[in-house]
């Protein structure tokens, strides 16, 4: 007998584990850096502008967002910035690359129930070495049943990702609205929206609230019952 939901998606950064905290340090540490040059509110609008504008080049995830910071660094110095900066931005970066994997409230019991019950899926964007090291370090990697880490989240890679059972029997879990929910409704799947409370303003997006396979859950304890009250 058929399950309504057969494949379930979670995303990882700030859905299973911690991530977006540490950017926020960073960006703390930023600003003192360049103090001397310019705001902090200034200076976060201009590294933002060069984020977006090099989304492109470099994708998503800390190398991308090291360079980004060196560029801002440069531009707000106007090419006066010192060695020493730029050797401290660098190490900012290595720090976030190495940092340890702290996951979410309900993470560990809730992907490992499902996937005694559920085909699971991790469907993650960013740097390819850093969400490998991340997945090993964080213990869950045996209950997934396949890995996505991709470049961008599109409905065409949700479509793939959900191709065994198909999107109508698929759900996509996750902290972004833009990325993790918006384009697996297009793709035929559930989106379920997880609050995380720090999100980057490049990941916002207009809440779906009338679409018939939208849901919001506090957490990820919350999804066990959510589950049981779709498939009846």
């Amino acid at each position: 007998m058929h399950r309504k939901i057969e494949t379930i998606g979670f995303d990882a950064d700030d859905t299973l584990w911690q991530n977006e905290t540490f950017f926020h340090l960073t960006h703390d540490r930023f600003a003192e850096l360049l103090a001397d040059y310019t705001e902090r509110d200034h200076l976060l609008e201009r590294l933002l502008e060069a984020e977006r504008r090099n989304l492109g080049h470099y994708g998503f995830g800390i190398k991308g967002f090291m360079l980004s910071m060196i560029e801002t660094a440069i531009e707000v110095t106007e090419q006066k910035v010192p060695a020493r900066v730029i050797s401290d931005i660098l190490d900012a970066g290595h720090e976030m690359l190495r940092h340890p994997v702290h996951l979410l409230p309900h993470a560990q019991e809730t992907v490992e129930a499902l996937a005694g019950t559920h085909r699971i899926v991790l469907i993650t964007k960013g740097d390819l070495l850093d969400q490998e090291r991340k997945l090993a370090a964080s213990g869950l990697g045996e209950f997934f049943d396949g890995v996505e880490i991709v470049s961008h989240k599109t409905p065409e890679i949700y479509a793939r990702a959900f191709a065994d059972s198909g999107a109508a029997r698929a759900m996509m879990i996750g902290n972004s609205m833009k990325s993790d929910v918006v384009p697996a409704l297009e793709a035929g799947a559930w989106g379920i929206y997880v609050p995380h409370g720090l999100t980057w303003a490049l990941e916002l997006a207009e809440t779906p609230e009338d679409h018939p396979r939208f849901r919001e859950i506090a957490d990820l304890g919350a999804l066990p019952a959510l589950l049981d009250e779709i498939e009846g």
